[in-house]
C-alpha cells in the first residue's frame, strides 16, 4: 500500500437493507420526503428553491411543528434537503410561479416567487428503488447537512448585515476550509474509535474528542492556550453535532446547558457556568457514529482515496490477500472475515488455498502462517486430507499436526525436535512487533513458560534455521523476567546472528 493512501482499521457494516430503513426514518430525511409528497400540487419557491413564507407556515403545520418555536427553521431545513437531494424539482419560470400563486391564492403579488417545486424523480426511488438508491439519496443529503454544520453562525452574519456592513468572514472568525477540515478530522477520529472499539455503541466524551484533534501528539501536558482551544472546539462541536444528529449521522447527548456561561450583549457574565468536575463526564456531551454514520464516513474516506476496509470485502479475494490482511484486523473482525471467506468455499479447497498462501521465508510469512492457523481452526474435519498432505513440510507440518490433534484425529506422526523449535520460533515471530501493551504481557508469560518447560531451550533455539531466529531470541531476552534466562537469550541471539553471517 502506498504511503499516500492511508489504511484504516476495518469496520463491520450493517446490511444495506437495514441502513436504508435507518436512512428513511432519520427525522430530517423523513420530513424532507413528506414535504416532497406534499409538493404534488406545486409549491411556489424563491431564488435557490427556498420555500416562501406563507407556504412555510403550511409546511410547518403539515410536519406537526407549528407549536415548536423552532418549527419553521426545522421545516425550512427539511425543505432545503428535499431540494438538494432531488426529492423535489424546480421549474424556474416566473410565469408558472405567478400562475400557481393566483390559482392557489396562497401567495400575494409581493412574494418573490421565481419557480414552482414539484415532486422529483428521486422521490419515487425512496419507495420503489433499491436500498442502494435510498442510501445514495441519503448520502447526498449528508453532504448538505455537513456543509450546514461547517457554516458560520447565522446570528453573526445577520448582525453584520443589520449594521449595514459587508459580509467579512475574518470578522466573524470563520474560515470555511479550516471548519471543513476540523469537522472531517473529528468524524475521522470517531470512525477510528468505532473501528477499534471492543463493543458497539461506544459513546465518546466531547472533551476527549475535541482534544484528539487539538492537542499535539507529542504534548504531555496541555498548555492553558491549548485547553482554551479545546474548550472552544467543544462548543463548536456541540453546535455541529446538534445539526448532524437529525440526518442520522450521529447519536448525540448535548452539553449540559448549566456548564455554559451566559453573557449579555455587553459581554458581561449573566449566568456563570457550573464548576467543572469529572463526576459525570456525560454532562460535557457524548457522541458516537450510528451505523449509518459509519457507512457515510467510510464512503467519504473511500472517495478521498483512503483504504477503508469493511468486513466481507475479502470474500471474493484469494487466500494470499486474506492472510496478508487478517493480522491487522481486531480478533473478532478477523474471525468474521474468515468465516465469510470460508462460507464460499469447500473445506478442502479452502484449506489447500490457505496452506499454499502461508508458505514463504519473507518477513511477513510468520504473520500469514499464524493467520492461516487461526482461519483453519474454523474449518471442518472435511479438510483433513489437505492437512495431511503437508505433514512433512518444514513450514506447515507443525501447524498441520496441531490442527489434526485439536480434532483428535488418528495417525498423527510425532514431530521432530527441529520442527517443534521451528514452529515455536515462527509463532513467536508472528506475535512479536504487533503486540500491544496488554498482548505483550501475555507474550512475556509465554516466553517464560517455554523456557521453564524446555530445559536448555536457548542451547537449541539458536540453531533453528528460521529467518527470524535471532530477532525472536533477542526479544525473548528483552521480555523474560528472569535476568539469568534473559542473558542466555541474548547470548543465543548473538550465536544465531553469527551463524547466519557465516
Amino acid at each position: 500500500m502506498s504511503a499516500d493512501r492511508p489504511t484504516l482499521p476495518p469496520v463491520r457494516l450493517t446490511s444495506e437493507a437495514e441502513l436504508a430503513r435507518d436512512a428513511l426514518s432519520a427525522p430530517l430525511m423523513a420530513r424532507a420526503a413528506k414535504l416532497a409528497r406534499w409538493a404534488e400540487r406545486g409549491v411556489p419557491v424563491g431564488v435557490g428553491g427556498e420555500i416562501l413564507q406563507e407556504s412555510l407556515a403550511a409546511a410547518t403545520e403539515l410536519l406537526g411543528l407549528a407549536g415548536d418555536e423552532d418549527g419553521p427553521a426545522y421545516t425550512a431545513e427539511a425543505w432545503q434537503l428535499a431540494v438538494d437531494t432531488g426529492l423535489v424539482e424546480i421549474e424556474e419560470t416566473e410565469e408558472s410561479a405567478a400562475t400557481a400563486a393566483d390559482e392557489d391564492g396562497a401567495e400575494g403579488p409581493g412574494d418573490a416567487a421565481v419557480g414552482i417545486a414539484t415532486p422529483g424523480e428521486e422521490l419515487n426511488l425512496l419507495t420503489s428503488g433499491s436500498p442502494q438508491d435510498v442510501l445514495d439519496i441519503w448520502l447526498c443529503g449528508v453532504e448538505t447537512v455537513l456543509a450546514d454544520a461547517a457554516a458560520p453562525d447565522l446570528a453573526d452574519i445577520a448582525e453584520q448585515i443589520a449594521e449595514g456592513g459587508e459580509l467579512d468572514l475574518d470578522s466573524i472568525d470563520w474560515n470555511p476550509e479550516e471548519e471543513a477540515e476540523l469537522l472531517n478530522g473529528i468524524l475521522g477520529n470517531l470512525y477510528l474509535l468505532t473501528a477499534v472499539a471492543e463493543g458497539a455503541d461506544q459513546d465518546v466524551p466531547l472533551p476527549a474528542l475535541a482534544a484528539s484533534i487539538i492537542v499535539p501528539d507529542d504534548m504531555d501536558e496541555p498548555t492553558d492556550d491549548i485547553l482554551e482551544e479545546v474548550s472552544e472546539a467543544m462548543m463548536r462541536l456541540d453546535d455541529q453535532f446538534r445539526v448532524l444528529e437529525p440526518i442520522g449521522l450521529v447519536a448525540y447527548r448535548p452539553v449540559d446547558e448549566a456548564l455554559i456561561e451566559e453573557l449579555d450583549e455587553a459581554g458581561e457574565t449573566v449566568s456563570a457556568a457550573e464548576p467543572l468536575t469529572d463526576e459525570d463526564v456525560s454532562r460535557y456531551g457524548l457522541v458516537r457514529l450510528t451505523p449509518l454514520g459509519v457507512y457515510a464516513v467510510r464512503a467519504r474516506l473511500l472517495d478521498a482515496g483512503a483504504d477503508a476496509p469493511a468486513v466481507g470485502d475479502l470474500t471474493d479475494k484469494g487466500a494470499e490477500v486474506l492472510l496478508d490482511a487478517l493480522p491487522d484486523y481486531p480478533e473478532a473482525l478477523a474471525q468474521s472475515e474468515s468465516e465469510l471467506w470460508l462460507a464460499t468455499r469447500t473445506p478442502l479447497d479452502a484449506a489447500r488455498d490457505l496452506l499454499a498462501a502461508a508458505r514463504g521465508d519473507d518477513e511477513h510469512a510468520p504473520h500469514r502462517r499464524l493467520a492461516a492457523q487461526q482461519t483453519l481452526s474454523l474449518v471442518s474435519p472435511d479438510a483433513e486430507e489437505a492437512l495431511r498432505e503437508v505433514l512433512d513440510d518444514r513450514q506447515l507440518g507443525g501447524l498441520a499436526r496441531v490442527w489434526l490433534a485439536e480434532r483428535a484425529l488418528p495417525g498423527i506422526p510425532e514431530p521432530s525436535q527441529e520442527m517443534i523449535f521451528w514452529l515455536t520460533v515462527d509463532t513467536l515471530a508472528a506475535q512479536l512487533g504487533s503486540a500491544d501493551e496488554g498482548a505483550e504481557a501475555e507474550l512475556r508469560d509465554l516466553v517464560q513458560g517455554l523456557t521453564e518447560q524446555h530445559s536448555g531451550f536457548f542451547d537449541s533455539a539458536w540453531r533453528v534455521d528460521h529467518p527470524a531466529t535471532a530477532e525472536v531470541l533477542e526479544a525473548m531476552g528483552r521480555l523474560h523476567p528472569d535476568k539469568k534466562a534473559a542473558k542466555e537469550a541474548r547470548k543465543a541471539a548473538f550465536k544465531a546472528r553469527s551463524r547466519r553471517s557465516d
